[in-house]
C-alpha cells in the first residue's frame, strides 16, 4: 500500500512519538510532511505517546518549539489513560504514584487522592526521579496489598545516542521484589483504544 492509499483509507492515525516523530530535541525527517498530507486529506490524526513522565501541556510545548502545533484534543498519555481508568473503577480510593512531579499535578487537576502513607493502590509511571525510597515503600505497599497498576509496559526509552530505563523496568524490579505483577493500561490496552476512539468520536470496527 502506497503513502496515497494509505492515507485515502484510513479514518484516523494514531501517532506515536519518542523514537518515532521526534528524537529529543529533533523532529525526524518527513514527518511535518506527513502531517500535511493527513491535514490536506480531511482525515484526523492524534498523538498518542506512552511516555508518563511528562504532561499533555509539556508535550503541546515541546512540539510547537519544532513547528507542530496542535489542540489539547490532539493528543493524549498513558498518564491520561490512567487517571480516567482510576476515575472510572476507583474514584474514591488512594493513590501512592511512582511518577514525575508534572505527573503528579495532572493526577492532582483529575482529582485523584494521593497518599504515601496508606494508599490502596500503587500506580508506577515512568519516574524520572525515582529513588529507593519510593521505590521501597511501593514494593511495601503492594506486599500489603495495595492494587499494582502501571501507565504502561515499555522497557526501555528511546533517546539520542541509546535508551534509558522506563516503566517496565521499574516495574519489573517491583514484580521481582513482591512477586506480583501489575495492570498496565497504556498502549497496546484496551482502556488506550477506548479513550482515543471516545475522545475522536471515531468508531471501532468489530
Amino acid at each position: 500500500m502506497d503513502r496515497e492509499q494509505l492515507i485515502r483509507e484510513t479514518e484516523l492515525f494514531v501517532l506515536d512519538m519518542d523514537g518515532t516523530f521526534y528524537l529529543g530535541d529533533r523532529i525526524l525527517d518527513g514527518a511535518l510532511f506527513f502531517l500535511e498530507q493527513i491535514e490536506k486529506s480531511g482525515k484526523k490524526y492524534i498523538f498518542f505517546t506512552n511516555n508518563s513522565s511528562q504532561s499533555a501541556e509539556k508535550y503541546i510545548s515541546k512540539l510547537a518549539g519544532m513547528n507542530c502545533h496542535i489542540k489539547r484534543s490532539q493528543i493524549m498519555t498513558s498518564g491520561d489513560v490512567m487517571i480516567r481508568f482510576l476515575k472510572t473503577y476507583y474514584s474514591e480510593k488512594k493513590v501512592f504514584l511512582l511518577g514525575t512531579k508534572p505527573l503528579a499535578e495532572s493526577f492532582r487537576e483529575g482529582d485523584i487522592i494521593l497518599d504515601e502513607e496508606q494508599p490502596d493502590i500503587v500506580v508506577v509511571g515512568f519516574d524520572q526521579t525515582l529513588t529507593y525510597e519510593k521505590l521501597t515503600k511501593a514494593c511495601t505497599f503492594i506486599r500489603n496489598g495495595a492494587l499494582f497498576l502501571a501507565t504502561h509496559l515499555d522497557i526501555n526509552c528511546p533517546v539520542e545516542g541509546g535508551f534509558i530505563p522506563d516503566c517496565g523496568a521499574i516495574c519489573a524490579a517491583i514484580s521481582l521484589s513482591t512477586g506480583v505483577k501489575p495492570r498496565y493500561v497504556g498502549k497496546p490496552f484496551k482502556e488506550t483504544v477506548d479513550m482515543i476512539m471516545d475522545a475522536t468520536g471515531v468508531c471501532r470496527e468489530n
